[in-house]
């Protein structure tokens, strides 16, 4: 059985596929995501994080880049910012208590990032706590179609 843990790996490569190629089908997105999960609550769960992640990416790559100073987000690892904005959007927009987001992100960028990216992206998230924390949960993602 999947759990959340599964559910950010999926979404963080779907975003990663879609950071690369903009002009990528979300149509097989969601049925990569049909496929990859039965449950309902934890296909809607990845949903919620891969279309909230795309509808305010520029909402969350602006918070990043005023927070990781000294990098552009052009010069991030793709897999290293899109961990930051999948955890950004968890803590801000989804309610996930901060310390669980980090965990996650860090385990999720040791495994697809390089040597250093548990590292930048506790880092980053970290600083991003005050801000997590004045944002309540209010952006509900478009359903699954």
């Amino acid at each position: 059985m999947a759990g959340r843990s599964e559910a950010r790996r999926f979404a963080l490569q779907m975003l990663y596929l879609l950071d690369q190629n903009p002009e990528a089908d979300k149509d097989r997105v969601q049925i990569e995501l049909r496929r990859q999960f039965i449950e309902e609550p934890l296909r809607q769960f990845t949903w919620s994080l891969i279309s909230g992640v795309i509808a305010a990416r520029d909402e969350l790559d602006e918070i990043i880049c005023r927070t990781a100073t000294n990098w552009r987000l052009e010069r991030m690892a793709p897999t290293d910012r899109n961990v930051l904005r999948m955890g950004l959007y968890e803590m801000t927009k989804m309610g996930t208590p901060a310390a669980v987001v980090i965990d996650e992100s860090i385990e999720i960028a040791r495994e697809f990032g390089t040597e250093n990216s548990s590292s930048f992206v506790n880092g980053i998230l970290d600083k991003l706590i005050p801000a997590a924390a004045t944002t309540a949960p209010e952006v509900t993602a478009p359903a699954a179609e």
